[in-house]
């Protein structure tokens, strides 16, 4: 037996005198040493610690030590670790060593510890199971009670159990036998050999969970690294052996519709194949097309257009619907027009990209006629997919530059390649088996009638459906098992973008095919793109189909099941498919080069292919069904188990016609024995009648209560069983369910977790790193086991690969899960959890197995032969393996299974409901391997044999089991409160109760009104609950509770709000009732409603045994076996009586028991303080107006009123602010109750009305905590200074920190001395910490200063300060956003190499004294590393230095978010409590709680323990009458003027047929609104509004500011857009001061004056004032001092006359701006900004309908009045004039042939245009007959044009066509296109080449013709660019290129041109002609005659011409013409000639 073993000598150095114990860990299992008492230096353990161990010792394993300071009362503490690599123990099997420990932190303490390690291997490897776990000592107490444990085990011969189940008969033995076990592991001296060992023959086996639990609790130690916490979510406690977890989430939730909305704006192309082409791009989403507008003759059209698609389909469909870019040529009304090239991918992709989106990304067109051509052009577009509730975050569209890399940023997911290949898929469809009816039996026996034959009622066919295309294979007649053969094959480039593939087998019909059955293929499943991956490849494979049920009826109410959404409820077919792929070669000559899908025959495969067929058992128990609905319990009820289409009865099989083909199908008797004779002789006899049995007899159910019946089923217990022969692939199986495993533990654990960061208990971490131990150890196992599959026979392609990678990922799991542990800290636990969640996520993803074996099994609950609930089980679950972890989690278990109701039915509350509970036991696994079968059965029963078996048929598996034992028991149940329940009444409120379910029993506890938060505190005591089965196996694994929450009402029946499930903690009768079990802590249990929670259940459950009489015992067993018993002993506890029930003690609640004291929570005395400030927005209760409504507040039964508001219209303020109320509340805070709100209206004769309710669930966030005194002084101050001063010196764009606002340094570096000076007055010396952003920067502006003053004029950096506006502050903001945004990135990308850092450090063997040394060396690693990086960076960092000095202009904060979510939505001291009332929606996750908010209540809450102490009351200027609320302002109505600037709205929801919006703004305040209807911007989504509004407001009446867009129709009423709310009154109190946005500088005049009327000294001395801290005092010297800070900065400002003067306001604003720092009343005060809010419409909740980007402003009345608002009017373009000297051209290519000559010419003429659509071409006059390819023209065009510098966009305003009403603004980028044509006479003029110039950005012009070349526009990223707007007047030679049939470019010309830009002005005061017209003439160009010498001699050129070329012709011709005028001469005369010859003439 291979064993470690560690001795433990001594622990030395320690420090104190105390009690000391060790914890020694090895693979997961802690061991305990004795505790050393009163020991002090050091501790003297020598102690040995054995662990017999079934692998082999891995060299890379750990051992821990731990060594704690042992406390009785409090938990440990931990001392030290010793964690030690057992490497060399593995190598030497021997060490002895002393080393130091270290500390929580990693570092090492003094304290050492001495060990000697012994690893003693063994030649054979042994599993776990064959060795002990532990010895058992010696009997020394007597307190084995081992004959009652034998007579349990079941030897006597009824039980049908073997010696070889002793395993779990010994269990027990252990668990009573209390403490002997343990203290022989605790002590760990009482070693007994084996052989003193009691029954030799059976192996003490503990499980480790037990082991652990108990051992700790001997420790005292509650918290070792793998405990799992039991509690946490009543269900997951620790797996067990017998029971299996059910789950708590009901409805089924796959297959229900959703609201989908898809946004894709089209931004431009590039690069598209063709000749001046007019380009449209069709956008195509599932069968919904829209289309751009059309661009004429360019390749590369911009159009920036927006689409958007709503959809409302289930998930499954949405992801499915592919998205198809195309890009036509020329199409219009009358043709459909060529496709050039088209891009798909489907939803699914683009939703599980980042943010659910791509941005700005090209997409890759791609001709699907012609796989051989390339790339066909990029379109550059952005593609969003928001779902319900998905918040998008839009990067900030601001002025984006053209210059995109394209390659870098194509519009394909991380980790596929740019350039994708073409491959063909081929999906080969086989045969299909087990089709059900598709046609009614009336028709087949008409038929049968006439034709005489019986036929198969359906017609197959299979459908396949891949990336948008289908193919269908032939129609089989007539056939329940057709056969194919056929091959579908689609050609689509690889990598698909497309996940599934859906195979569907339909039933052809006349009218309409439907479907029979539906699966998809997830692509990512059957293959694996890593660098050992392997192709998409599956099969030959079975997959097994699931829908509707199978009797066939015309109307299949479950159709959509067929169609694959939605959970199957039954089994429909299995089909045989196999896929392959395989990537093409374009090249080769043979590849067809089209896309259309094929349908191709192909060769049978053998029976054998899919594996060999075996013979299955399934067997099943049915120990309880109840809670069966009542609408179905007047009838008999049977449950059917189906497989496949085994064990149907009803609408099983469908016999095929042809009986004489062999079936696979056990169901008539001459199958049945024809199967037999094939099986070896001697199972024949044995089994000659074994049929199926597949339901259990119909019985009348009983009434448990008004709800719910049962089945008597109490000590008989029906089973099922089935044979079934499926191909036996149950590899597959154990594979997945290996994994399963592993992801269950890894689950709980990170549950557990969780639960203990949300309950704020000690050592997260500790728990995390159990998790992560488990889960390596797990992975490691799987690789062992699954290393033994490798070279299995009868696999597929995809099996073998499949645990290739399998293995892979799990190895590389396990190792990082082992590094990861070795990082778990206290603050990184949460960052490590994501990890592991990761981890989650990939296991789940590896155990869904594609390839199917088994099908699933279905249990049915029939009544009156109708099928009415059902559960499906997947049959991996319940399968059957001798190796312990490949066994199905719930095979030989009992599992808790919940029947519901089928397919729509189930959606809603009729799904809610549970049909039926059952507790069913199930066992399927090879016949072969049936012995163990009943194995896992709780034990105690007799089996009961049908009853036609002959005698010796030992092995008929039983019909009925009989328990004779049973254990009763008595269940309490402690329910204290609920909270957070769902509201049923429409009052917002319900009249909650409880029912608890345990067995066959329930309770109710009592109801509750009008709450949501009830306080039962009641104890349910149920009686003589009879347990079937063994005491010990019961005390492990109880039944699971439920509890059922419902809502009384008064009139009909309570209606269901919540289930939760719970275990109780069991007490056999032989414990004691006491610590640390009992009495039980009351925990939190979630209540669910469907799959959306539905609040929370306090609560405890204990089940108690009931002691009974010794005697008693003896006589049952004596009745059941019969022999005579020996007296039992009970073990050592005795009869422990049950703890007593205390009576009722509240007098008025009748007989209700409350919850007892050990169990109910000790309370303490709190007072709760609450701020009544006013009510807001109250809506009409039943029609009629709130004019009279007050507050009542209540919590756990005491409360206060709020005074009445008298007139709710005139004012809807509290008169009196603050009430208090005691109460007494639990001390732990997680247990408080909740806080209920409520609001009632006063109507006439005292009658009370309640308006709305709200339920303050935790109330954590309001518990007062006193302040701490520490903070104020000064050192820890500096402290923060430093660490803003390590930021700013560390990289020079410090305000990418978030933690700063991103003001702080944004104004110009000049030098910010922060002076903190000391508190003692005595020193006067400041202490000054400087505060400088960066030192370079600020000398260059110093130098950038002094040469301004010398006059040196610099044009480029230095802005004309007249030319900056308002948007040139927003643009440079934008541009600080975005640079932020990428120092975010580029930070975090930083942090993460950090992480891997420090991994690498810590994975490397550091010994603890050299850990200094190496860490400083990996510092400066880590240094120059981060240096190279910042050098590849060219954002932050030094790239500010190459990029040209950006001018300094004042900027602004730009929030892309709302300003409240940046300020904690202003509720500093001011809350929100929205008021409800009405039903919640029935709608997931309750997304439409909007429309049950009535109104609001805006107030505050403070709680905290009485007394309190006398410092605060002392206070000066306390007010006693506002408690903790003091110093808040009164609440008397306030004028405001509210002033709401609106920038501009972004990616409006279009509102018109055209795809457009004619937006424009809706301001609503109170009653006032202000349409800015005659303003509308017509046809635009992105509107730029630049508008300022003004509106007069009185607080609190008016507070709710609307902002809407609305689209303006000509006709009909305008349609809201969307609309963003304010709630202005919490920004106007807050102390973030949100009424005016503070600058980063102060001025007087110009674009950045100051808005507010207070100057920043004003505000400054107001803040001061109210925080009751000195200051401000201004000194000397430019500086501040507050409180004790002193700040300094610049004392001069210039006026507009450029005056200086000396002013104090730089210095208040720099203190205002720096207000954080100050101590005790500091915030972050709201800077002058711009926010992005996102609009809404209530007819779309939850979807964004566009953002707008605003912000408001607003000023007492009673202050001066502000100034006027400033003007962001949007900056108007402006006018220019581009003129275009077109010289000369050279080497154009000749296109013309000669008529007569054949000469090479052409008649060349430059076509050029400006503006998109070519409204503006112009032409030069024709030179023709260029033989050379050199043109002169000396033509001038010129093109006015209006544009926008900032945006660098051309601006046009035309109308869209004739039908328009008015004029649409465009803006395009300024791109000049130049086109070299040839003119023809009378054919269309045939286009040569062209160029496009971007005016801000083209390449120099050559000097002279021969240095143009082609790479002046292929190489044009790396050419220098110049500007036209910045050069005005270039000259210079250009290419024309065009592409010629291979799409390659080639040069077709070069031009001589001259661009000259001149402003409106210029061009006014100088003018010029266009072509060579006046004013400024240009010459005639000097062209040679050659083209014109037509004119002059034509006879004289027509001969040089014809002569010169065609002489040889002409003579040729003339001569042949002799010989034929010869011939006919010679025919004419030969008749004649003859007669005369002939007559002799």
């Amino acid at each position: 037996m291979m064993s470690l073993e560690v001795h433990l000598k001594t622990v030395a150095y320690l420090r104190g005198k105390g009690d000391r114990i060790a914890k020694v860990t090895f693979r997961g299992l802690p061991l305990y040493s004795r505790v050393a008492e009163n020991c002090e230096e050091v501790a003297h353990f020598n102690e040995t610690f054995r662990w017999p161990i079934g692998s082999r010792l891995d060299e890379n394993e750990m051992l821990e030590i731990q060594v704690y300071n042992y406390s009785k009362v409090f938990s440990n503490r931990l001392v030290g670790t010793f964690c030690m690599v057992l490497q060399k123990v593995a190598e030497e099997g021997h060490l002895e060593l002393t080393d130091t420990l270290i500390d929580d932190n990693n570092t090492s303490i003094k304290t050492s510890v001495t060990i000697d390690i012994r690893y003693q291997p063994m030649n054979g490897t042994g599993m776990w199971g064959d060795g002990e776990f532990l010895d058992v000592p010696d009997d020394r107490d007597g307190m084995f009670a081992f004959e009652t444990d034998s007579l349990l085990s079941g030897q006597s011969h009824g039980s049908g159990t073997s010696p070889g189940r002793s395993l779990q008969g010994s269990i027990p033995t252990f668990r009573k036998a209390g403490r002997g076990v343990f203290s022989a592991m605790k002590l760990g001296k009482t070693k007994t050999s084996k052989d003193d060992h009691k029954r030799g023959d059976e192996p003490a086996v503990l499980e480790m969970e037990d082991l652990d639990k108990k051992a700790m609790r001997l420790a005292g130690m509650l918290e070792p690294d793998t405990i799992s916490l039991a509690s946490v979510t009543a269900v997951t406690t620790n797996v067990s052996n017998k029971r299996s977890k059910p789950d708590i989430k009901m409805e089924p939730s796959s297959g229900r519709p959703v609201d989908y909305q898809i946004s894709i704006t089209v931004i431009e192309a590039r690069q598209l194949i063709g000749l001046n082409m007019d380009p449209v791009v069709c956008v195509e989403v599932g069968d919904d097309k829209k289309y751009t507008s059309m661009k004429e003759s360019t390749n590369c059209p911009y159009y920036n257009e927006y689409f958007v698609f709503d959809f409302h389909v289930p998930p499954d469909v949405m992801f499915d619907k592919i998205i198809k870019l195309s890009v036509i040529h020329s199409k219009n009304l009358l043709r459909s027009g060529t496709l050039v090239g088209t891009f798909k991918m489907d939803v699914g992709t683009v939703y599980s990209q980042p943010e659910h989106q791509f941005h700005h990304k090209w997409a890759i067109m791609s001709d699907p006629d012609d796989i051989t051509a390339g790339c066909k052009g990029y379109v550059k577009c952005d593609i969003a997919v928001v779902g319900k509730g998905d918040n998008i975050k839009t990067p900030h569209k601001a002025n984006e530059t053209d210059e995109d890399d394209i390659e870098g940023n194509l519009l394909l997911p991380e980790g596929i390649p740019a350039e994708r290949q073409w491959a063909r898929f081929y999906v080969k469809i086989h045969r299909a088996e087990g089709l059900p009816k598709m046609n009614t039996s009336i028709m087949a026996n008409v038929k049968k009638a006439f034709i005489g034959e019986n036929r198969d009622l359906v017609d197959p066919y299979v459908q396949v459906q891949f990336s948008g295309q289908k193919g269908k294979t032939s129609v089989q007649k007539s056939s329940y098992e057709p056969i194919w053969n056929e091959q579908v094959i689609f050609t689509e480039l690889f990598p698909p973008l497309c996940k599934r593939i859906k195979v569907q087998i339909r039933d052809s019909d006349k009218v309409n095919d439907v479907a029979i059955g539906t699966h998809f293929i997830d692509l990512r499943k059957i293959s694996n793109d890593g660098d050992k991956g392997f192709l998409p490849t599956l099969g030959p494979a079975w997959v097994n189909m699931y829908g509707s049920t199978r009797q066939y009826t015309l109307m299949d109410e479950h159709q959509d099941l067929n169609d694959g959404l939605g959970e199957g409820v039954s089994f429909r077919a299995r089909l045989l498919i196999s896929v392959a792929v395989e990537i093409l070669d374009t090249t080769s000559p043979e590849v067809i080069s089209s896309t259309e899908v094929q349908v191709e025959p192909v060769s049978n495969i053998s029976e054998s292919a899919t594996g060999k067929v075996e013979e299955f058992f399934l067997f099943g128990s049915f120990l309880e069904a109840t809670m069966i609905d009542r609408k179905i319990g007047d009838k008999p009820i049977s449950f059917e188990i189906t497989i496949g289409n085994y064990g149907n009865q009803i609408d099983g099989v469908s016999k095929s016609s042809s009986v004489k083909k062999k079936k696979k199908e056990g169901e008539n008797e001459e199958e049945e024995n024809e199967l037999i004779q094939n099986s070896s002789e001697d199972e024949a006899d044995e089994e000659a009648d074994l049929t199926s049995v597949s339901s259990t007899p119909p019985m009348k159910p009983f009434i448990t209560d008004r709800n719910y019946f049962h089945l008597p089923y109490f000590e008989k217990k029906p089973c099922v069983y089935i044979k079934s022969w499926w191909q036996d692939q149950r590899r597959r199986l154990y594979n997945s369910n290996m994994m399963d495993k592993i992801a269950d533990k890894l689950e709980e654990g990170l549950n557990d977790v969780q639960e203990i960061i949300k309950t704020e208990k000690a050592f997260p971490e500790r728990r995390l790193r159990g998790v992560l131990e488990e889960l390596s150890v797990g992975c490691s196992r799987y690789v062992t086991l699954a290393n033994k599959d490798v070279n299995l026979a009868g696999r597929t392609k995809l099996d073998r690969e499949r645990l290739k990678s399998c293995m892979r990922e799990m190895d590389s799991m396990g190792q990082q899960a082992r590094q990861i542990r070795t990082q778990v800290k206290k603050n990184t636990v949460k960052d490590k959890l994501k990890l592991a969640q990761n981890f989650l996520q990939r296991l789940r993803f590896l155990a869904d197995e594609p390839q199917h074996s088994i099908p699933d099994i279905f249990v049915w609950m029939m009544s009156n032969n109708k099928r009415i609930a059902y559960a499906r089980i997947p049959s991996k679950d319940i399968l059957y393996s001798t190796v312990d972890e490949e066994t199905g989690k719930d095979c030989g278990k009992v599992k808790a299974v919940f029947l519901k109701l089928p397919g729509k039915k189930g959606f809603g509350p009729a799904g809610w409901t549970v049909q039926a509970k059952l507790e069913l036991y199930l066992w399927l696994g090879l016949n072969k391997n049936r012995k163990d079968f009943l194995n896992g059965l709780p034990n105690g029963f007799e089996e009961i044999k049908a009853t036609k078996t002959g005698p010796g048929l030992q092995s008929v598996p039983p019909v009925t089991l009989i328990y004779n034992m049973k254990q009763v028991f008595q269940l309490r149940a402690h329910l204290y409160q609920a909270r957070s329940l769902f509201a049923a009444d429409n009052s917002g409120l319900s009249d909650p109760f409880a029912r608890v379910f345990f067995s066959a029993q329930s309770q109710l506890t009592e109801v509750l009104n009008e709450t949501l938060c009830p306080t039962w505190d009641q104890l349910l005591v149920f009686d003589d609950v009879e347990l079937f089965g063994e005491a010990t196996e019961l005390r492990d694994d109880p039944p699971i509770i439920v509890v059922e929450f419902y809502d009384q009402d008064t009139v009909g029946k309570a209606e269901f709000i919540g289930r939760t499930f719970a275990k109780p903690t069991i007490k056999m009768c032989d414990e004691p009732y006491g610590p640390p079990r009992f009495p039980p802590q009351l925990e939190y249990y979630q209540i669910y409603r469907g799959n959306s929670s539905a609040g929370e259940l306090l609560a405890a459950f204990e089940l108690l045994q009931i002691p009974f009489d010794a005697e008693e015992i003896r006589r049952a067993l004596i009745a059941v076996h019969d022999f005579a018993v020996p007296q039992i002993k009970v073990g050592q506890g005795g009869r422990n009586e049950l703890p007593p029930l205390e009576g009722p003690t509240d007098s008025e609640r009748g007989p209700i028991l409350p919850v007892p004291l050990g169990i109910r929570p000790v309370l303490s005395r709190y007072r709760i303080e609450v701020l009544f400030w006013g009510l807001r927005d109250l809506k009409r209760v039943n029609l009629a107006q709130v004019d009279r409504p007050r507050v009542d507040i209540e919590c756990a039964g005491r409360g206060v009123q709020s005074a009445l508001i008298q007139n709710y219209k005139k004012n809807p303020n509290f008169s009196t602010l603050v009430k208090w109320f005691e109460v007494d509340l639990p001390e732990n805070e997680l247990l408080h109750p909740p806080l209920n709100i409520r609001v009632v209206d006063c109507r006439a004769f005292g009658r009370y009305i309640l308006v709305g309710s709200h339920a303050v669930s935790t109330l954590r966030r309001f518990i007062y905590s006193p302040p701490d005194k520490s903070c104020t002084n000064w050192a820890s101050a500096a402290k923060l200074m430093n660490g803003y001063m390590v930021l700013t010196n560390g990289c020079s764009h410090a305000r990418s920190l978030p933690s700063l606002s991103s003001r702080t340094f944004s104004r110009p570096a000049g030098d910010i001395t922060v002076n903190l000076e000391a508190e003692s007055p005595v020193r006067k010396m400041d202490t000054v910490v400087k505060l400088d952003p960066n030192e370079e920067e600020s000398d260059k502006e110093k130098k950038k200063k002094k040469k301004k003053k010398k006059g040196g004029v610099e044009e480029d950096e230095e802005t004309d300060e007249r030319a900056l506006d308002w948007w040139s502050k927003y643009f440079a903001s934008i541009e600080t956003l975005k640079e932020n945004l990428r120092a975010q990135e580029a930070a975090q990308a930083e942090a993460e190499e950090r992480e891997e850092l420090e991994m690498a450090t810590e994975t490397a063997d550091i010994r603890a004294d050299d850990l200094h040394l190496k860490g400083s060396r990996i510092k400066e690693r880590y240094k120059e590393k981060k240096i190279s990086k910042d050098k590849k960076k060219s954002h932050a960092g030094d790239g500010l230095e190459k990029l040209p000095p950006k001018a300094r202009v004042d900027e602004l904060v730009v929030y892309n978010k709302e300003l409240e979510n940046e300020y904690g939505n202003f509720e500093d001291w001011l809350h929100t409590f929205n008021l409800y009332r009405g039903k919640a929606g029935d709608d997931d996750e309750h997304a439409l709680d909007d429309d049950r908010i009535v109104g609001r209540f805006k107030g505050s809450l403070c709680m905290y323990k009485v007394p309190l102490s006398q410092e605060i009351t002392r206070e000066a200027g306390y007010d006693p009458n506002m408690g903790m609320f003091q110093s808040i302002p009164h609440n008397d109505p306030i004028r405001v003027l509210v002033r709401v600037y609106v920038v501009r709205a972004t990616d409006l929801h279009p509102a018109d047929i055209n795809g457009k919006a004619d937006p424009y703004i809706v301001i609503k305040l109170g009653k006032s609104e202000i349409k800015d209807k005659e303003n509308y911007i017509s046809k635009q989504l992105n509107p730029v509004f630049g508008k300022s509004f003004d509106i007069e407001a009185t607080f609190p009446m008016e507070s709710m500011l609307t902002v809407s867009v609305y689209d303006w129709d000509l006709v009909g009423t305008d349609d809201l857009i969307g609309e963003t709310k304010i709630d202005l009154e919490n920004r106007f109190y807050s102390k973030y001061r949100a009424t005016c946005g503070i600058a980063a500088n102060y001025s007087v005049h110009g674009y950045n004056i100051w808005r507010d009327p207070m100057k920043p000294s004003q505000i400054l001395a107001k803040l001061c004032k109210e925080g009751k801290i000195d200051g401000p005092h201004y000194g000397p010297g430019g500086k501040v001092k507050v409180a004790n800070r002193v700040f300094s900065g610049p004392t001069e400002i210039e006026d507009e006359n450029g005056l200086k003067k000396q002013t104090e306001e730089h210095l208040a604003l720099i203190v205002l701006n720096h207000w954080e720092e100050i101590p005790r009343v500091g915030c972050r005060l709201v800077p002058e900004h711009v926010e992005t809010r996102p609009l809404l419409n209530p007819d779309k909740p939850g979807i964004e309908q566009g953002r707008i980007e605003m912000w408001v402003d607003m000023f007492p009345m009673d202050v001066p009045a502000p100034g006027p608002a400033i003007d962001i009017s949007p900056r108007k373009p402006k006018r220019y004039e581009l003129r275009v000297i077109i010289w000369n051209t050279d080497e154009v290519i000749l296109e013309d042939d000669d008529y007569f000559t054949g000469e090479k010419s052409s008649d060349i003429f430059v076509r050029g245009w400006l503006k998109g659509q070519q409204e503006d071409k112009q032409d030069t006059d024709v030179h023709y007959h260029s033989l050379t390819g050199e043109g002169n023209f000396n033509w001038r065009f010129v093109f006015p044009f209006d544009y926008l510098m900032a945006e660098e966009k051309i601006v046009i305003s035309k109308k869209e066509s004739m039908f328009s009403w008015d004029e649409t603004e465009y803006k395009i980028p300024p791109r000049l296109t130049l086109q070299v044509w040839d003119a023809d006479h009378f054919s269309a003029d045939d286009f040569l080449g062209a160029i496009e110039l971007d005016l801000n950005r083209f390449p120099r012009g050559a000097k002279t013709a021969k240095q143009c070349t082609l790479n002046m526009i292929r190489t044009e990223q790396e050419l220098p660019t110049i500007s036209i707007f910045k050069q005005k007047r270039v000259k210079g030679w250009w290419p024309f290129v065009a592409r010629d049939e291979n799409d390659e470019m080639e040069l077709t010309g070069k031009v001589e041109a001259e661009l000259h830009l001149v402003t409106a002005e210029e061009a006014e005061k100088s003018p010029v002609g266009l072509g060579r017209n006046e004013p400024d003439p240009l010459e005639k160009p000097n062209r040679p005659d050659t083209s014109l010498m037509w004119f002059l001699g034509p006879l004289k050129s027509l001969r040089y011409f014809i002569w010169h070329n065609y002489r040889w012709l002409i003579l040729k011709a003339l001569g042949l013409i002799l010989l034929l005028l010869m011939l006919g001469l010679f025919l004419y005369s030969i008749p004649g000639y003859l007669v005369k010859k002939i007559l002799g003439a």
